[in-house]
């Protein structure tokens, strides 16, 4: 890319705002150095990068470049064999960390954000350094005494000495030597302790002078019972001192061994953070992706196929079109106040690639060419766009000659500098290039200016450079509606404001707006009519016809304007219904859910209820015997009734209170007995030949015995024994279970006082299980593991 151009269009001022976003150093270093590519594939995966990281940010606030330091100067330093001091070391540790936490998180949310993964994977590890760092240091960057046992032994000692130290000066300090001391305090001096002596006492305490004040009132003595003491106590800080420098000695050469991992680690997670910038300098701009299309030149008109055709076929001009793409909506310059900055949409057709701006000075012609070929490179950085919609094709190349050239060391004036640099652009000049030119031709005489700028012109368009022009010559404006490939594009201006309005209107030249903003300010219309006289006919006309054009464009943008609005307040309908059959499809689900959860807790009530039917049932005889027996009473009842006497259905009154003999509906059952026995809130009831126990609240009243038919009550009989034992030996769990619930049942009703259930030792899980049924049986009061002579464990008696 063309330096020159890239400083006039202001793209280092992107990237230092771009690099005010990073997290450290070295991915400062990068965002300052980044250069736009003109590779496709690279430009469209750092646009990838940066439309993950702003997803991954606005997700997953703990993906952070986190404490990572730009270590590579320490890691070189290490190679060479330097001894890496406390601050390096540590500053090594928190990157490595930083970045395994980084590269573990990109790994998690790789199906999310697999770009950032690919990179993150290349995240190496250094096995041991972060470890060895952290035994050696504590928070605030002291080698701890942990770090080496000599270390250790080292400080213990130092500790005994200075407290020795400390005693025999604090013992000099309180006897009565201490009148001849400046104050009672123990001072270091050289690394010695020694107490503050007045001068005029010298020679009161013997010792060895190793200070004296500024004003030489006090002398810093050392005294001789100390002197061993000292000499002791600098010798073990002498040793602590190399024990440290040995101890920082093998970790930086453990940092040299992984020296070219830890700067590949650097450099990766700098490439992190320049993408991590990208996405917030996206989101402060309040920017989009911008789409590259492939380069589109036109394909050759083909002629007929048939012969007749084909004779009187000519081929339709030559078109230099090289199949660039610039389509920008509501574009901003991100320099530029967002507040203040006027979005303007600049769009070439697929006929277009050339583009002659005219209109008024301070219109926006400068802003609207640096905005083109800022987002230009912007997006071939891998930066999102500040605009609405952006498709762009790659350019190999991106000029510029915009702002004042004039140099007064080179002696040029505006005009020479101007095609100074238009020269050494021409000279490089593709069909894959974009050039922004400002005012040209200006600065000399009107007349060679408009021609000179219309040749070079005509030589971009032979090049097939995609190029933008703003120029004041109206030769231009001419030449822009005659040639294939050019059109006029205008900034408008408000007549009513005298102001300019920054939008850009492509497809119409700039109207002169002269005369009307003469008449504006108060011009005499004589002096008006002689000016238009001077200027010709034909132009008035051409600017009258101008005029006319823009009025119609205007209230086709209006109508246009409107549409868009009837559109927009459609498409808001549209999506108010949509979002209210989302919510009733929502509520839909709601209930769905409710009332399955509603079935399952009812569903949960109803075996709950079962289960205690079955316990309430095996007090009297099983389920099957009990529809049996209830099967005889229908058939007894049903003989006793003649055939052609209709059966009235019983009326039920729950409130009626209920006394022997009474004829009840034993809810439980749904059928017929009779109340033999009432003791409190409970009452036994004969149902044919069984006898229940049940509570008052779940019978109800039908009638009394004298209007019943005949009930006979059998008292209950006991039964055939089962046997006094149950040998359930090489039966499966389930299998033992269900023949102990019968045998139990059978045992209960033939009136035993108690068996034994043989379920043998081997692995425990069968006894397990009969003990925990046992617990749970309703007819057992306890068991108790077989005596010896019965069976030890392998037996369990169980009594009713």
């Amino acid at each position: 890319m063309d330096e020159k151009s890239q400083q006039i269009l202001e793209f280092s001022k992107i990237m230092a705002r771009l690099a005010s976003y990073t997290s450290f150093s070295a991915g400062e270093a990068l965002a300052l150095g980044l250069t736009p590519t003109a590779d496709l594939q690279e430009a469209r995966r750092w646009q990838t990068e940066t439309s993950e990281a702003r997803r991954l940010l606005d997700r997953h606030s703990e993906a952070t470049i986190g404490g990572a330091r730009d270590v590579r100067r320490p890691a070189e330093n290490a190679r060479r064999g330097f001894v890496l001091p406390p601050e390096d070391l540590l500053n090594i540790r928190a990157t490595l960390i930083a970045a395994r936490n980084l590269r573990r998180t990109l790994e998690r949310l790789a199906e999310q954000f697999p770009q950032l993964a690919e990179i993150a994977n290349l995240i190496e590890d250094c096995p041991g350094l972060v470890t060895a760092v952290g035994q050696t240091f504590d928070e605030r960057g002291e080698v701890m005494d942990s770090a080496s046992s000599k270390l250790a032994n080292l400080r213990q000692q130092l500790r005994v000495a200075h407290g020795r130290i400390q005693e025999k000066l604090r013992s000099l300090v309180n006897s009565s030597m201490n009148q001849y001391l400046q104050e009672p305090i123990i001072s270091l001096r050289s690394g010695r302790y020694v107490v503050p002596l007045k001068a005029e006492s010298k020679g009161r305490i013997r010792g060895i002078v190793h200070d004296q004040s500024g004003s030489g009132a006090t002398l810093w003595v050392e005294p001789l019972n100390t002197v061993d003491l000292n000499n002791e106590h600098r010798r073990l800080m002498l040793e602590e001192q190399e024990e440290i420098e040995r101890i920082l000695a093998a970790l930086s050469q453990q940092v040299a061994e992984q020296a070219d991992p830890l700067q590949r680690i650097v450099a990766r997670m700098a490439e992190l953070d320049l993408i991590f910038a990208r996405a917030r300098y996206a989101n402060e701009i309040k920017a989009v992706e911008p789409a590259f299309v492939e380069w589109q030149p036109p394909a050759p008109p083909k002629p007929p196929k048939h012969a007749n055709e084909r004779a009187k076929w000519q081929p339709p001009p030559f078109s230099p079109h090289p199949g660039s793409t610039i389509w920008l909506k509501g574009a901003r310059h991100p320099l530029l106040d967002p507040e203040s900055v006027v979005p303007t949409d600049i769009t070439l057709d697929t006929e277009t690639f050339i583009l002659l701006i005219t209109g008024p000075n301070t219109g926006g012609k400068t802003v609207s060419l640096k905005t083109v070929g800022l987002l230009a490179l912007m997006a071939q950085a891998g930066l999102h766009l500040p605009a609405v919609e952006a498709r762009l094709t790659l350019f190999e190349n991106i000029f510029a000659d915009i702002g004042d050239e004039q140099s007064i060391e080179q002696s040029l004036s505006t005009f020479s500098g101007h095609i100074s640099n238009i020269i050494r652009i021409l000279a490089q000049v593709t069909d894959r290039s974009l050039v922004l030119i400002d005012e040209l031709g200006s600065g000399t005489d009107p007349t060679e200016g408009a021609a000179l700028a219309q040749s070079i012109v005509s030589f971009l368009r032979d090049k097939g450079a995609t190029t933008f022009v703003a120029t004041h010559y109206p030769e231009l404006k001419l030449y822009a509606s005659e040639t294939a490939g050019a059109t006029n594009a205008s900034l408008l201006f408000d007549l009513e404001t005298l102001a300019p309005t920054y939008e850009m209107s492509i497809g119409l030249p700039g109207r002169s707006n002269a005369f009307a903003i003469a008449r504006r300010l108060g011009l005499d219309e004589t002096i008006l009519d002689e000016a238009k006289a001077l200027v010709g006919h034909k132009d008035a006309r051409a600017e009258d016809m101008l005029a006319a054009i823009h009025e119609m464009q205007s209230e086709i943008n209006a109508k246009e304007a409107a549409v868009r609005l009837n559109l927009g307040q459609i498409e808001q309908e549209r999506a108010e219904l949509r979002r209210r059959l989302a919510n009733i499809e929502a509520e839909r689900q709601k209930v769905l859910v409710a009332t399955h959860e509603e079935a399952q807790t009812r569903l949960a009530e109803l075996q709950e209820e079962l289960r205690r039917l079955r316990r309430r049932l095996r007090g009297a005889v099983e389920v099957q015997e009990i529809e049996k027996e209830l099967a005889e009473l229908q058939e007894e009842q049903e003989a006793l009734v003649p055939e052609s006497a209709p059966v009235d259905r019983p009326v039920i009154d729950p409130n009626r209170p209920l006394q022997l003999e009474d004829i009840v509906l034993v809810k439980l059952l749904n059928t017929e007995g009779k109340i033999i026995e009432i003791n409190g809130q409970e009452a036994v009831v004969a149902v044919g030949r069984l006898h229940m126990r049940s509570k008052l609240r779940d019978l109800a009243f039908v009638r009394r015995e004298e209007a019943a038919v005949e009930m006979v009550s059998l008292p209950v009989s006991g039964g055939s024994s089962p046997g006094m034992e149950l040998d359930l030996r090489g039966k499966r769990v389930d299998e033992g279970l269900e023949l102990l619930e019968k045998y139990l049942d059978n045992a209960f009703l033939a009136n035993l006082p108690w068996v034994r259930i043989i379920h043998g030792k081997g692995t425990g899980k069968l006894r397990q299980a009969v003990r925990r049924a046992l617990q749970q049986h309703a007819h057992v009061a306890s068991w108790e593991e077989g005596k010896d002579g019965e069976g030890d464990t392998g037996v369990t008696v169980v009594k009713f």
